[in-house]
């Protein structure tokens, strides 16, 4: 009896260590994936050339655009679009993306003209274009080169890189 129980314990005491090793060896090699697949500051590199030194015209790099920052419009665009067989109601959540510190600013204090003119863009679409994803891609393309148009009328600027639908319904 005696003997059986020193076995049960050898036996735990084995199946411990093997938790252990196995916890040791998963650990260890997070750390390295870790820090061999973790970015690092330089730029990226694509095809071997650095991406965001890449020249212009006067061999001078080109300055960084900035970080990418996100602005909600304030309140969703609901609007009536025309179909063949009956109109139908459209609510998209937009929100604008720039670059820059300077351009958030300039976008923020726009807003009304920003909303205006995708208001008006977005009332000119019909409903079978708006039910394909290709109809929905057009859509956001004509806000962005619109809206664009206006603030470079406004400000001398493009501000808006992209508009981003981040809520579309239509009923």
């Amino acid at each position: 009896m005696a003997e059986e129980e020193l076995q049960m314990e050898e036996g735990g005491k084995g199946k411990m260590m093997i938790i252990i090793i196995v916890a040791v060896v998963l650990i260890g090699g997070g750390a390295a994936a870790y820090f061999l697949l973790g970015g690092s500051d330089d730029p990226v590199m694509e095809g071997g050339t650095e991406v965001s030194q890449a020249a212009d015209g006067e061999g001078q790099p080109t300055a960084n655009k900035g970080t990418a920052l996100y602005i909600a419009m304030p309140r969703p665009f609901v609007f009536n679009v025309p179909g063949q067989g009956r109109d139908r109601l459209a609510q998209i959540k937009v929100q604008l993306m720039v670059r820059g510190t300077d351009n958030e600013e300039l976008a923020k204090m726009h807003i009304p003209i920003i909303e205006g003119t995708l208001l008006r863009v977005f009332s000119g679409a019909n409903a079978e274009d708006l039910v394909t994803e290709a109809g929905k891609v057009s859509l956001r393309d004509q806000s962005v080169r619109e809206v664009q148009k206006v603030l470079k009328e406004t400000v001398d600027n493009d501000v808006v890189e992209q508009v981003l639908f981040t809520g579309f319904v239509m009923q």
